[in-house]
C-alpha cells in the first residue's frame, strides 16, 4: 500500500493524488483502502514514518559496528545513507517534497526523528575533532549541515543507468569526510606538535562489505512531474 502511495504521490504531486488514485494503482477498490487508512494524509504520514523506521535501522547498523574511529564510522555512515537514499528514489524525492503537506504536529513528529541523525552525526564529528582526527576551528553542527546536504541531494541528481551506485555511494562518503578533516593536517595540535595527517579510516570499506548486503538496484522511476526544491 505504501509503495503505491509513493509511486502516485511521486508521479502525479501529493497535492494533485486521490485516495482513488492509490486504489487504482493497487487494483482494489477505494473503500477497501478505507478500511485501512481514514485520509489521503494517513498515507503520507505512514509512508514518511516507515521511510525514518528504514533509516534510523542503518544508523543503529552503523552504531553497532565495533572497532571503528569516528571518522571510519561516518564515512560507512554517508555510505550507507546514500546507498539507501539512491535504493529507495521515490520514497525519499516525497519526503523531501511533501513533508511540509502534514498537519503541524504530524510534521513536528517527523522532523523531530531527523534529530536523532543530527546529534549522531554532530558527536561523531565532535569526537574526530578532540582526537585531532578533525579540524576543530569548524564549527561541528554546520559540517552535520554540509554532510546531510551530500546525503540528501542524491535523490535530485542521481540516474539509473548513468551513475553508477556504488560509486556515487563512494565518491559522496570520501567527499564528505576530507571536508570534515579540512586543514588538520597543516594545523599544530594544540599541545604544541603537528599532526599526522589525518586519512579517512579504511576500515570503513571493511565494514561496509560486512554490515550489510548491497541490495538491488532500483528501477529508473519515470517522472511524471517537475521536481521543486526540497
Amino acid at each position: 500500500m505504501l509503495d503505491a502511495a509513493a509511486r502516485v504521490f511521486y508521479e502525479r504531486g501529493y497535492a494533485d493524488a486521490s485516495v482513488q488514485d492509490v486504489a487504482d494503482e493497487l487494483g482494489i477498490l477505494k473503500g477497501s483502502l478505507y478500511h485501512y487508512i481514514k485520509t489521503k494524509e494517513d498515507l503520507l504520514f505512514r509512508l514518511l514514518e516507515e521511510t525514518h523506521d528504514e533509516i534510523f535501522q542503518v544508523l543503529g547498523e552503523v552504531a553497532a559496528i565495533e572497532g571503528l574511529d569516528p571518522l571510519a564510522r561516518l564515512e560507512l555512515y554517508v555510505r550507507r545513507q546514500v546507498e539507501y537514499n539512491i535504493d529507495n528514489l521515490l520514497r525519499v524525492s516525497v519526503y523531501y517534497h511533501d513533508l511540509d503537506r502534514l498537519s503541524v504536529e504530524r510534521r513536528k513528529r517527523i522532523v523531530s526523528r531527523r534529530r536523532e541523525h543530527e546529534q549522531y552525526v554532530r558527536a561523531l564529528i565532535e569526537e574526530a575533532q578532540a582526537n585531532g582526527q578533525a579540524d576543530p576551528d569548524v564549527d561541528a553542527t554546520t559540517l552535520g549541515r554540509c554532510i546531510f546536504a551530500t546525503i540528501i541531494w542524491t535523490y535530485r541528481w542521481y540516474r539509473e543507468g548513468r551513475d553508477d551506485r556504488e560509486q556515487v555511494a563512494a565518491v559522496c562518503s570520501k567527499f564528505a569526510i576530507r571536508g570534515i578533516v579540512g586543514d588538520v593536517a597543516r594545523k599544530p595540535a594544540r599541545g604544541g606538535k603537528a599532526p599526522a595527517r589525518a586519512k579517512a579510516a579504511p576500515k570503513a570499506k571493511a565494514a561496509t562489505a560486512t554490515a550489510a548486503k548491497a541490495k538491488a538496484k532500483p528501477k529508473a522511476p519515470a517522472r511524471g512531474r517537475a521536481t521543486k526544491a526540497a
